[in-house]
């Protein structure tokens, strides 16, 4: 399970750390993609895999499931932590998610999303004042 947020500065080789105690569950690898909220989001490839698996038993029509695929897999790149704990941000998803100097990594259950400092700030506003909402619908059931 991946919890938190963790602010990181971006390195002049598009390279940012990944916090110290989710690199044991990423030592096989992560794959990266295209956020839905102008985000980077990234999976261990067993995650990856489910996901995968799971759009193929959607429901989803043929056309909106060859165009989620082409959003999901024409923008995955796998990647690998480095010796001192970093991954390089390919230079698409870094545009997609305005991405420019200032990251946060945050962890969302199963997989990571990175958000550049300042969407983040205005996505989490927004998460909160809706979470408490869920909430309350949740415990009215």
């Amino acid at each position: 399970m991946f919890y938190g947020e963790f602010e990181y500065k971006i390195d002049d080789k598009g390279r940012i750390p990944i916090p110290p105690k989710f690199r044991g569950a990423l030592k096989d690898g992560i794959v990266l993609t295209v956020g839905a909220e102008r985000c980077i989001t990234a999976y261990t490839p067993a995650e990856w895999k489910k996901l995968s698996s799971s759009l193929t038993g959607s429901g989803l029509t043929r056309s909106k499931l060859r165009r989620l695929s082409r959003a999901l897999f024409a923008t995955a790149f796998v990647t690998r932590i480095d010796g001192q704990g970093r991954i390089a941000l390919p230079a698409p998803l870094r545009e997609h998610a305005q991405i420019a100097d200032e990251v946060v990594v945050v962890g969302v259950n199963t997989n990571l999303e990175i958000w550049s400092k300042a969407l983040w700030e205005e996505e989490k506003t927004t998460c909160l004042e809706q979470a408490w909402q869920l909430i309350e619908s949740l415990e009215n059931r």
